[in-house]
């Protein structure tokens, strides 16, 4: 299985398959798409509506990680339930916290 992030000049681009509506806000581990590619998935209580799901999404993952909430941005998937956050800062501290959360 491939890793769900990648290292970019800014920080990492993380994928997530994001279920909103969820009992819980939480990150479960990684899985594999049909396609192949490697997400984390992740559980918001919020609705997916005008935008805040992905929002708590960036919450939740801002939080897990202890990174400012700032740092972490949509990428792209804004209406898609697989998305790419964008987490902003040192690729390889980012990873290592990354690592011990899922």
């Amino acid at each position: 299985m491939s890793e769900p992030f990648k290292a970019t000049s800014e920080g990492l681009l993380l994928s997530v398959r994001l279920t909103p509506k969820a009992a819980k806000d939480a990150l479960e581990g990684v899985e594999e798409l049909a396609d192949g590619r490697a997400v984390i998935k992740a559980r918001v209580r919020a609705v997916p509506e005008k935008g805040a799901a992905n929002k708590a999404l960036e919450n939740l993952v801002a939080k897990a990680l202890g990174i400012p909430k700032s740092s972490v941005s949509l990428a792209t998937g804004g209406t898609s339930r697989v998305k790419v956050l964008l987490l902003a800062g040192d690729a390889d501290e980012l990873t290592k916290k990354l690592q011990s959360v899922v």
